[in-house]
């Protein structure tokens, strides 16, 4: 019998955003593992098990932690906010993983920010679109210029994730750059900072606009396609229907 590690997306962090399955998985598990901040969202409810954490960019080590604790008969869980295969550590463990055939993963799927972050601005990503990061640590910036460049082209709506850090302040203004060689500074987006804590804030605006706003690393961004509307307080990507206006 294998030793069992779950991989788990944890959403934005707040318990209402977890879904029954991952609850399961950490309520099984002997240890969990995981950045520090993350393990802190995870409040009382998980607070008499087995914590252990490493710094950040130590990710191969926190997924190694895993295999260790799963070796000793432990079951383990690895966490990872939004969803654990979309910039999460689902692909990493598999990939560290191969030294550890004695262990078995499960992923189990989370809420990631484009779709959380979506539900607070109304409906951005209703039809075909896409997920870009702008964190360069990890790809190089021609590709990521060259993704927003072809995602403008294909009228893709777009998420954008990591628009911005300490040492990357001026990354999402170089993105609008690249996208409004393409796009009109008209189109609607909108941001989203927060998402499913408490201080949650949302704002919608205009690339245009947009280039020159400031936001944190905590931020998800949307940017339109040429359907999306602004309908009172939301923004909306209209998906093709025929609406036949009813009269008064």
């Amino acid at each position: 019998m294998k030793n069992k590690i779950f991989i788990v997306g944890m959403g934005p962090g707040k318990e209402e955003m977890l879904t029954g399955e991952a609850i399961g998985a950490l309520e099984a598990s002997d240890v969990i593992v995981g950045y520090h901040v993350y393990l802190d969202l995870l409040g009382e409810r998980f607070s008499e098990k087995e914590f252990l954490t490493t710094p950040m960019r130590q990710e191969e080590q926190r997924c190694r932690m895993c295999f260790e604790e799963a070796q000793k008969g432990k079951t383990v869980s690895m966490i990872c906010s939004g969803d654990a295969g979309v910039y999460g550590m689902a692909s990493l463990m598999y990939q560290v993983g191969k030294e550890y055939p004695a262990c078995e993963l499960f992923v189990i799927p989370g809420i990631t920010a484009a779709l959380s972050g979506a539900a607070v601005l109304g409906a951005p990503l209703t039809h075909d679109f896409c997920v870009i990061s702008l964190s360069d640590l990890l790809t190089p910036w021609e590709k990521i210029e060259k993704r927003l460049a072809m995602a403008a082209q294909g009228d893709f709506a777009m998420a954008i994730y990591n628009p911005s850090s300490h040492k990357r302040r001026d990354y999402l203004q170089k993105a609008c750059d690249i996208l409004l060689g393409y796009i009109e500074p008209e189109r609607p987006c909108g941001y989203v900072e927060n998402i499913g804590r408490q201080d949650t804030k949302a704002t919608i605006c205009t690339l245009g606009e947009l280039r020159n706003r400031e936001v944190n690393m905590f931020t998800t961004v949307f940017i339109g396609n040429a359907t999306t509307e602004v309908i009172g307080d939301k923004l909306v990507t209209r998906r093709g229907y025929h609406i036949e206006r009813k009269d008064d």
